[in-house]
Order: structure tokens, then C-alpha cells, then sequence
């Protein structure tokens, strides 16, 4: 009877053994996928961006190069009709982010997008003035002030559009000594003291900090305008490229576009 048992003992240790093994081996396999699954996140990632998400995607770039060691973001800032343009033209990209609908319908309807664009953001519009407001600028109604250089974004960019909506709805018409092809383009005449006051995104007024002066308006409010993102169908690096979005989805990257100024989607 003892070396039945005996012998029961020592079969119940090498199940048990085998079992310890054969988890052993199934957490190293866990373990191996889970490491291979991590290195495919690897090279180049190309993102076409409105020149408004400069600073947010900026840091979002190099946040997303630290989390997966290998990749690295390449982007290219500019008015979202220039970029959707440059991408229905056959322009290598990834990721199309737009400062508009229309305007990413422009890729959409080239079937250039692959999925349904997302919404991620939304921006609204304000005065940036020359620091100190020497003109008391007040209101949008201001602007249309006899001898006030003024700047707008060119009507063709989301920026120019959303100014034009927001000065109809109010009956204004004002006519600005130029039109720029990009926000920033509008707001760099401000800094260096070439314009007195330009319409431009709150997120403008906010990155520049003290180079220039916002001004609020209530007309703003009709003339928001949503951001939509999306994965291009001919992505170089499209698995990469969908880690990138998901990062601009998620809480980590609301609160970084939420604090450069960004309203919630």
C-alpha cells in the first residue's frame, strides 16, 4: 500500500510539473506575441496636418515616439486645402488630419481615405490683436474700423471660411489688406506687428502667448468647426499609422488637445 502510494504521489508531481511547465511555456508564448505584437510598430509615420494642430500634434509626435521606441513621426503643417490637394495628387501620407469636413471631403471623395473620418476635435474662432490692443478692439464689429489693417485667412482654408460665416451672419463686410493661406500665416502678421488684428483660432491665440492679444467674440459661436481625422487608403505604414490615431482618440490625447485650447469632438 505505501508504494501505491507512493507511486500516486510521484504521478501527481509530475502532472504537476508538466502543468507548471506547460503554463511556464504558455506566459513565455504570451509573452513573445505580446513582444512581437510591440516591434510591428516600427518606421515612419507621414502625417499631413492643419497648420492649427501644430503644437498639440508636435507633442503628441514625440509622445507616441516614446511609447513605441523605433517609429518616428514625420509631419507637414499647412492650409487643409493645400494638404487634401497634395494628397489626391498622389503625395505620400499616412494620416490626413483637416480643420474642416469639406475639405477632408475633398479626400474622401477621391476615395483616397480608407474608413470613415473621426471627428477628434473642435475649434473655435477669435480675434488676435497686436499686444496691448492699442486699436481697443472690442468686437468683430471693430474690425471694419476705417484704417484698421486687418488679416484673414484665405476663404478657401477652414480658418477664411469660418471668418466669412461668422461676419455674414453678422451683416459685416470687411475688406483685409491680405489673405493668408494658412492660420498661422494670418497670425504671424500680427506678431511682427505687419497687421493690427487677424481672425484666427483660439488655439492660435493660445500657442502664441503674449505675442499677441485675444479678443473673444459672440459670433464665434456660429462658425465652429470640427476636425476630422483619418487613415489614408495607400498608407506606407498603415498599422503604425492607426496606433497614431488611437493615441490623438484617446484621454491622453483629448487632454493634450484640450489643453492647447481644442474643444471636445
Amino acid at each position: 500500500m505505501l508504494q501505491v502510494a507512493g507511486a500516486g504521489a510521484a504521478a501527481l508531481m509530475a502532472l504537476s510539473a508538466c502543468s507548471s511547465s506547460d503554463s511556464s511555456k504558455s506566459k513565455d508564448s504570451s509573452a513573445s506575441s505580446g513582444s512581437s505584437a510591440s516591434a510591428k510598430l516600427s518606421g515612419d509615420v507621414t502625417v499631413f496636418a492643419a497648420a492649427s494642430l501644430k503644437e498639440s500634434f508636435s507633442t503628441l509626435g514625440k509622445e507616441f515616439e516614446k511609447q513605441h521606441p523605433g517609429t518616428h513621426v514625420n509631419f507637414n503643417f499647412g492650409g487643409s486645402d493645400t494638404l487634401a490637394a497634395n494628397i489626391t495628387g498622389g503625395a505620400p501620407a499616412d494620416v490626413f488630419a483637416a480643420a474642416s469636413p469639406k475639405t477632408m471631403k475633398i479626400v474622401t471623395d477621391k476615395k483616397d481615405a480608407a474608413g470613415t473620418p473621426a471627428t477628434f476635435v473642435r475649434n473655435q474662432l477669435e480675434i488676435a490683436t497686436v499686444p496691448g490692443n492699442p486699436h481697443k478692439v472690442a468686437s468683430l464689429k471693430d474690425l471694419t474700423k476705417s484704417g484698421l489693417k486687418v488679416v484673414l485667412c484665405d476663404k478657401t482654408v477652414p480658418c477664411g471660411a469660418a471668418a466669412q460665416k461668422a461676419l455674414d451672419a453678422s451683416g459685416l463686410k470687411l475688406t483685409p489688406v491680405s489673405y493668408e493661406q494658412d492660420v498661422k500665416g494670418a497670425l504671424t502678421k500680427v506678431e511682427l506687428k505687419e497687421a493690427d488684428a487677424a481672425v484666427v483660432y483660439k488655439t492660435d491665440v493660445h500657442a502664441a502667448g503674449d505675442k499677441v492679444q485675444g479678443v473673444e467674440f459672440p459670433e464665434s459661436a456660429k462658425a465652429i468647426n470640427a476636425y476630422p481625422i483619418v487613415l489614408l487608403k495607400n498608407a506606407p505604414n498603415a498599422e503604425t499609422a492607426k496606433a497614431f490615431i488611437a493615441l490623438v482618440q484617446s484621454a491622453e490625447g483629448q487632454k493634450v488637445l484640450s489643453q492647447a485650447g481644442f474643444l471636445k469632438p
